[in-house]
């Protein structure tokens, strides 16, 4: 008798029920799917993560019909018990540490390998090991990724001759616009499971079982297989050609520009990167897609996203609580709650109000903003990354432990990126258009006008200047301190903004 394989809710595409040589299920192998309402219990989740995460695994649940045993329970261990008693299971690898300890630990449960990227854990293991002394760079990393998965190469040289073609993707919007007028990304329509979905969570909210944070307007990503193919065909076809130039950009009426919207359905499972890179590919082979929107976009999944994924596992779960600027400052409620309107500062309230209407922002508002004003003020980064994990709709615990810990906030001493990653007002009001309807200006440091950011960015260079003015990559700023007649002010002002919203 076949054993029953277990469905974890990002694992929801076909390369999960897919036989393998790794001992994967059969055609005729029964599924089990656990919703576990305890997982909303224990944190509080952004109400549009929850839907899209529920809404996913009952359309699957749909999908396998008969073949799927599907159980509402408390917890994943009660439901097993109910599910499968104590017959054999198997499941594909967890994706997060906690579930992979407590499925290890269980009896007559086989685990496979992960499933869902296209390195794996033994090749990236490999990998670092030919990089002693700690140097895991990422484009040492994907160049790696590009070699063995054959992506835009020419023989042995990547095509174009360049293996980044990043200095052809920070370009700030057009003067003027409003927007980029990229096609418009691919939206879902709502369906009878959607509706019961939002029933459950209204009735869960009502009886104080569960609190969410965030708005849950209509489902705006993809919840099942063909929904998700449909996504990925609209943005290479449509949106790929513009995505490159203006990657890092930012708009207020347009936070979504070109982007692809992916993440989600990549880290549901419901896309493989195998597939998603080969399409850009093509694209570019077939003149379609400029090679620099083509690259980036590769460069996001192949590169970053398995970079990401291996560095969680390779790590460790000390890296956790990595905190090599000693920051400790607890999140203000303003925050927690995504109180966008108590926020003044446009290009921050625009942005907290992106997360509460729809649990995502593209990378640069999660880096440049969200990110680098929590770094500013010394926000305590094992809190930060929980909220990160918490507040977006692609957001995962192997997602946001290295990308804010490491990333983000400079937590880690540098072990992943050579800098942090902060900047004044300059860079936000030269890639946007959010400085000009602000109260605050982006050159004024002190006053009534000075804009959060810019002092933000001179106060966390004076308190961390011990550190940073050994990095060669921030000693000369540092040195610019040296500059500031106003620093005795700045840092009083700063002091005295302390937990304010800006």
């Amino acid at each position: 008798m076949n054993s029953t394989h277990w469905l974890f809710g990002d694992q929801l595409g076909p390369a999960f029920t897919a036989a393998g040589e790794d001992g994967g299920p059969s055609r005729e192998s029964p599924v089990v799917m656990i919703e576990s309402r305890a997982v909303f219990r224990r944190r509080r989740f952004h109400r549009a993560k929850a839907h899209l995460i529920l809404s996913a695994m009952r359309h699957r649940a749909a999908e396998l019909g008969d073949r799927v045993v599907y159980v509402k329970a408390d917890t994943y261990r009660e439901g097993l018990r109910r599910a499968v008693g104590g017959k054999p299971v198997t499941v594909c690898h967890p994706t997060s540490r906690a579930a992979a300890v407590f499925v290890n630990s269980l009896d007559n449960v086989t685990v496979l390998p992960p499933r869902g990227f296209l390195i794996t854990r033994e090749e990236f293991a490999a990998w670092a090991a030919s990089h002693p002394g700690g140097g895991l760079r990422m484009e040492n990393f994907y160049r790696h990724v590009r070699r063995e998965h054959d992506l835009l190469m020419d023989g042995g040289e990547p095509v174009g001759g360049q293996w980044n073609l990043d200095h052809d993707n920070r370009q700030p919007p057009p003067r003027g616009a409003r927007t980029l007028g990229s096609p418009a990304p691919y939206r879902p329509r709502e369906d009878e499971i959607d509706a019961l979905v939002r029933e459950d969570l209204d009735r869960w909210e009502r009886t104080g079982d569960v609190c969410f944070v965030g708005r849950d307007g209509p489902r705006l990503f993809p919840a099942d297989r063909r929904e998700a193919l449909a996504a990925l065909r609209r943005f290479v076809d449509l949106r790929l050609p513009g995505f490159g130039a203006h990657e890092d950009a930012m708009l207020a009426a347009d936070p979504v520009l070109s982007h692809s919207l992916l993440s989600s359905s990549l880290n549901l499972g419901l896309l493989d990167p195998s597939e998603c890179v080969s399409r850009a590919e093509t694209a570019w082979r077939t003149g379609r897609a400029p090679l620099n929107s083509a690259e980036g976009f590769i460069r996001q999944v192949a590169g970053w996203r398995e970079y990401v994924w291996h560095l969680y596992w390779h790590f460790g779960e000390d890296y956790r609580k990595s905190n090599a600027l000693g920051h400790t400052a607890p999140l203000p409620a303003w925050w927690v709650s995504l109180d966008a309107d108590a926020v003044s500062a446009h290009c921050l309230s625009t942005v907290l109000r992106q997360v509460r209407d729809t649990g995502w922002t593209h990378h640069i508002p999660r880096l440049m903003v969200l990110g680098s004003y929590a770094l500013q003020r010394g926000w305590d980064p094992e809190a930060l990354t929980d909220w990160f994990h918490r507040s977006f709709v692609d957001g995962y615990d192997w997602v946001m432990l290295p990308n804010v810990v490491g990333m983000s906030q400079y937590a880690d001493g540098g072990r992943m990126t050579t800098k942090p990653y902060t900047s004044g007002g300059a860079y936000i009001n030269r890639m946007s258009d959010l400085c000009g309807p602000c109260r605050y200006r982006p050159g004024s440091r002190v006053g009534e006008d000075a804009c959060p950011f810019t002092a933000g960015y001179w106060s966390f260079l004076h308190r961390h200047q011990a550190l940073l003015r050994h990095n060669a990559r921030t000693a000369g700023a540092v040195r610019g301190l040296d500059r500031l007649d106003d620093l005795p002010q700045l840092l009083r002002q700063e002091h005295d903004r302390e937990g304010e919203a800006p």
